[in-house]
């Protein structure tokens, strides 16, 4: 029997003989493409490639990509476990044509895999063809001989494929599988494009990239027309292995096996089994999100992480599951896939961390969520109703991850409802906004219109690896969207040279800055980017500057410079990081320039200065070691064994550039670097902080910043010492000294008051009155502490004997504090100090209480002082009367 390891190897080798470059699976996280949440098909790495905006050393291609599909446009998260096929994690098997082959070897290379190399009955399987594509049904009868009753033509929804309202698309043909007659639905006329039942298994799906549509929905044909296809590993593993489901297979059936264990419940097939199967999907997804740098948050990717994550708590909590456990799921999935996804092993121990972290935070939510249901439903008895608002269910979902389920579970037993239609509304408008965020701009617009204008030159050599100033002519000038011959005093230029030695904006690292002289003119270089193969320079133009000019191009040599340090210094910073902090304190982004450097990386918990210190050591040591800073190029495959780190969100390409630090780091890595570490002159760390969870971020400074750094913290310690009266050396010495000062003043000042405060106290008891058996003091006072106040108040009652002494006193702005002390005599005939000071701060927009014979409170509004007070002797004359 197949194993699903072996169909994905079987694949990629038969794609490989096939003069297929085998694709490393891109990252779960889509880069530079902010039109995406995750990535959900295997031409998602690619979609420049196919845009004409990116190029590659290959025109074929064969990947066995990750996706998710759960949240977005693309989401299959409730449907998850319902259905033997959906899943929110999956692979998709791919095969990819650049402009070379199209729908013949397509179509022919489908059909040999299936029915030659896995050996799918013929019979069993049928096409799908779009509406108006005679050339693929015709290809589809000529190349396999298959019946024409099993080519089904449908429509545009079925059968066409955009990759959005403009650019690439064409018609698709699908594979599908009959699984047999005992599969089918209920419908009378059950079959392909009349109902989505278990028995039509769709497999693989052929788009052929043919058309390029325009604003106005014309379609054009394009000049090299592409292939991009796709088939689900889990489905064509549920058919080698001979199983109903995908999670039968032996993709899912070990973490099954470890719920079964865990619970002591036997997996049921049916629908007795709906918790075991999300939990096991559920474990895979948050297992390869949080190896692809992906962390629990409040919103975008980490929302939805967070979501999947604690819906499978949910459903191990209905098959008793009361701690956390999902985090245990980690080990089985990562030893089922590590063979094809290595990174998982490595990173076993953090992405347990993160979700027992996470599993941990959610009950305790769970539980806050159940007392606000508890809340909600006293709140509606008190009103006489007998339902849950829609808005305060979607509020327990959004606010505390409380499921709709268990929301309806606690409703029902207490005999209530939720108004699941206003739920759902409140769902949409969230879906609506969600769609809104993501729109954005058309953001390939512009990279599609340069691509097409410059189509005809040359890449472009980079030589600043090497140099700062070089020679190249002019090959193309664009401003305005269109190419010139020449252009004179303009702004927002963009030039194409043959060679050049401007770093252009990748990797973190920011572009270089300059000027480009021509013959008669000079642009001011702002802004530089790569876009495919060539680096294009935009800025201000003065003077006249010719296409066909030799042009001399000058990088600012101080700020490259500085640029490099920094640079360099967050290779050290990262391996300082780890050998502090643990291997999982990885590079999540960077952002290098030439002031200062500014790195991300994982951890779950604050840094703290003992660590940041031995962090900081560690850097400084490997600067003053006068390190060599040595370059190599080779593959990335051989990068790998030599022990490269590869770092989070890059593209790279079948040839990488490796960054070496002697013994001490090793990076793949494309940007510009000291020679030496000693070059580097000091690093020094400004702020350490979160930016998200599980997420910290570092930013420090290098060289001349460096320097400077301490300049102006020497100057402003000189300052301060001029202020103090002392030397920068003795200013901890001054502080200690005038601090004690202080405080002696301090309880000289406080002597004072009281004294003064004894004095203004024995004044007041001139205000006490008697009713009936009762000496009463009620009444205002000037003190501003309450401490102050409190005292007082106890000692007038100690002068009183037997009496109530309630004060107030304003303590702030606007601010209101009460103290009341009672004899132990009035208390046993039914006074209550915390009772009468609470009611009279009412009054006063406030609260409080205390023991019956002595309480404390405070009020927000001054201005009902006096009716605060008048509230208190009511109260205490009504309960003598």
């Amino acid at each position: 029997m197949w194993t699903s390891s072996e169909i994905r190897k079987t694949f990629l080798n038969f794609f490989k003989d096939k003069g297929h470059a085998i694709v490393e699976s891109s990252s779960l996280v889509p880069v530079n493409d902010p039109t995406l949440l995750f990535t959900n098909a295997g031409m998602n790495q690619f979609k420049d490639v196919f845009l004409g905006i990116d190029r590659r050393n290959y025109q074929r291609a064969t990947t066995s990509q990750k996706c998710v599909r759960a949240g977005g446009k693309h989401n299959d998260l409730d449907t998850v476990g319902r259905t033997p096929r959906h899943h929110t994690f999956f692979e998709m098997l791919g095969n990819f044509s650049f402009g070379d082959y199209f729908k013949t070897d397509a179509i022919k290379y489908a059909w040999e895999f299936l029915t030659e190399v896995v050996q799918l009955p013929k019979e069993n399987l049928w096409v799908t063809v779009f509406q108006d594509d005679d050339e693929a049904a015709g290809l589809w009868r000529e190349i396999t001989g298959i019946e024409a009753g099993r080519i089904v033509r449908l429509g545009e929804k079925d059968n066409f494929w955009s990759m959005g309202d403009t650019g690439p698309c064409g018609p698709c043909s699908e594979i599908l599988y009959d699984r047999g007659s005992q599969y089918a639905c209920k419908h009378p006329e059950c079959g392909i494009g009349v109902c989505d039942c278990d028995r039509w298994l769709e497999i693989w799906n052929l788009v052929f990239m043919q058309y390029n549509r325009d604003e106005g929905g014309q379609m054009t044909p394009l000049p090299r027309p592409s292939i991009d296809t796709g088939m689900g590993l889990e489905r064509l593993t549920s058919i080698l292995q001979g199983v109903a489901s995908n999670f039968d297979t032996d993709l899912f059936i070990p973490v099954v096996k470890q719920i079964e264990e865990l619970t002591g419940i036997r997996y049921d097939k049916g629908e007795a089994g709906f918790p075991f199967r999300v939990i096991a999907d559920h474990s895979r997804a948050c297992t390869f999100l949080i190896a692809d740098g992906v962390l629990p948050s409040n919103d975008g990717r980490g929302y939805v992480l967070r979501r999947i994550l604690r819906r499978a708590l949910r459903f191990g909590r209905l098959l008793g599951i009361q701690e956390a456990f999902l985090y245990k799921s980690v080990d089985v999935v990562s030893n089922l896939m590590k063979e094809a996804y290595p990174q998982l092993e490595e990173k076993r121990e953090f992405i347990k961390e993160v979700i027992k972290l996470e599993e941990e935070r959610f009950l305790l939510t769970l539980n806050e969520g159940i007392k606000k249901v508890e809340e909600i439903l006293k709140e509606a008895k008190a009103q006489g109703k007998d339902i849950i608002p829609g808005e305060a269910a979607f509020m327990l979902y959004d606010t505390y991850g409380f499921p709709l389920d268990l929301t309806e579970d606690m409703a029902e037993e207490n005999r209530f409802s939720v108004d699941k239609e206003a739920f759902n509304r409140c769902m949409e408008e969230q879906r609506q906004r969600a769609r809104q965020a993501n729109k954005g701009e058309d953001v390939f617009a512009l990279d599609r219109l340069l691509s097409e204008l410059l189509s005809g030159f040359a890449n472009t050599v980079f030589t600043g690896y090497e140099k700062t100033v070089d020679n190249s002519p002019i090959l193309a000038i664009v401003k305005d969207e269109a190419l010139l011959d020449e252009v004179m005093d303009a702004e927002d230029v963009v030039m194409l040279t043959a060679a050049t030695p401007f770093y252009a904006e990748s990797g973190g690292q920011l572009a270089d800055a300059g000027v480009i002289k021509g013959n008669q003119g000079v642009m001011e270089v702002q802004e530089v980017r790569k876009l495919a193969g060539w680096v294009l320079h935009k800025g201000l133009v003065k003077g006249l500057i010719r296409v066909g000019d030799e042009a001399v191009l000058e990088v600012a040599s101080n700020t490259r410079m500085d640029t490099a340090r920094n640079h360099t210094a967050t290779h050290l910073l990262h391996r300082a990081l780890r050998q502090v902090l643990g291997e999982h304190a990885q590079q999540k982004g960077s952002l290098v320039g030439p002031k200062r450097l500014r790195f991300d990386f994982s951890h779950l918990s604050g840094v703290s200065d003992e660590e940041l210190s031995q962090i900081e050591q560690l850097v400084n040591q490997a600067i003053w070691k006068m390190y060599q800073v040595s370059t190599v190029v080779t593959g990335l495959e051989e990068a790998r064994k030599m022990g490269a780190t590869a770092l989070f969100g890059e593209k790279y390409g079948e040839e990488v550039r490796i960054v070496k630090v002697e013994d001490f780091s090793m990076e793949l890595c494309g940007g510009t670097h000291v020679k030496n570490t000693g070059q580097i002159g000091l690093f020094k760390i400004l702020s350490e902080g979160s930016v998200g969870s599980g997420l910290r971020r570092i930013e420090a400074v290098t060289g001349r910043s460096a320097l400077e750094y301490f300049y102006q913290l020497e100057s402003e310690l000189k300052q301060a010492a001029a202020a103090l009266k002392t030397t920068p050396w003795e200013i901890n010495k001054k502080i200690d000294m005038l601090g004690r000062q202080l405080k002696e003043k301090e309880k000289e000042v406080d002597a004072l008051k009281a004294k003064v405060s004894k004095v203004s106290s024995e004044d007041l008891l001139s205000q006490a009155y008697q009713y009936k058996d009762a000496q009463i003091l009620i009444t205002s006072v000037d003190i501003a502490d309450p401490n102050v106040l409190r005292q007082n108040a106890e000692m007038l009652r100690d002068k009183l004997g037997s009496g109530v002494v309630l004060l107030g006193a304003i303590t702030g702005e606007n601010k209101v504090s009460l103290a009341c002390f009672i004899s132990k005599d009035l208390v046993a005939k039914g006074l209550h100090a915390g009772k009468l000071v609470n009611a009279a701060a009412q009054i006063a927009g406030g609260g409080g209480g205390g023991r019956p014979d002595m309480a404390q409170a405070g009020a927000r509004d001054a201005s009902k002082l006096d009716d605060a007070l008048n509230e208190a002797r009511n109260m205490v004359e009504k309960t003598f009367s």
